[in-house]
């Protein structure tokens, strides 16, 4: 294998797979990456350099207000309102007979659910204990499971959605409450900001991959490994 080779093999997905190409290191290669990396961060049990002084500086300039929009978010991101919406949402798919439509959204709200549960025991990180909560959590810290649960219910929405004339309207709320479910989880107390944004990434990269496989970009995937493979096996020896 010569760098020639590997300068015409690129260039030839290049040009024949762009779209492609970004698609996969957008969504799905550089998320799963930086979950990967801060994961290992956290087995070193290093974090973030500056996970401790964005907890105190939130702390700092808490307000009254800010304690109840958080404590609201908590609340609504827990077992409280969030499984009741993706249930709404579940069962409306399936009474519009949008079977395929059910099955994504099932997959990849479900996955990054259990993703999250997996992580939590395989690294088994222990909640920040600067202050004492108003709104404490006992479980492991890593990944934010509200961070990574409202990231994904705004991606699969976004993703649904997309077709319709209701996209950005979906894409600019999913956004702010997947952003404001990571603030308040930091304000709280109850988790790092390694541990959000691990659980805004997790989410992006598991929800991409599923609608990598649902959406015709599976049959991209294919030219892309029979681009490959026809490339290596004809080239000049």
């Amino acid at each position: 294998m010569t760098l020639s080779s590997l300068l015409g093999y690129a260039r030839l997905l290049w040009q024949k797979h762009r779209r492609l190409l970004l698609t996969l290191c957008l969504g799905f290669i550089g998320p799963w990456f930086v979950f990967i990396k801060v994961g290992q961060e956290v087995w070193e049990d290093k974090g973030f350099p500056g996970d401790q002084l964005i907890l105190r500086l939130l702390h700092r300039f808490g307000s009254p207000g800010q304690d109840a929009l958080a404590v609201w978010l908590a609340q609504a991101g827990g077992t409280r309102w969030t499984p009741l919406v993706e249930a709404v949402v579940l069962a409306g798919l399936l009474l519009a007979r949008q079977r395929r439509a059910a099955l994504f959204f099932l997959l990849s709200v479900g996955g990054a659910g259990a993703l999250n549960l997996f992580a939590k025991l395989l690294l088994a990180r222990a909640r920040p204990d600067f202050w004492v909560s108003i709104a404490p959590e006992t479980s492991y810290s890593f990944p934010s499971g509200h961070a990574m649960g409202a990231a994904a219910l705004a991606l699969t929405l976004g993703i649904l959605l997309w077709p319709t004339r209701g996209r950005w309207v979906a894409v600019l709320l999913g956004t702010a409450w997947a952003l404001l479910m990571g603030w308040s989880r930091m304000y709280l107390g109850v988790h790092f900001p390694s541990d959000v944004l691990a659980g805004w990434v997790g989410s992006v990269g598991w929800v991409w991959g599923v609608h990598l496989l649902f959406s015709r970009f599976a049959l991209a995937l294919r030219g892309l490994w029979g681009d490959t493979r026809s490339y290596w096996l004809n080239r000049p020896r």
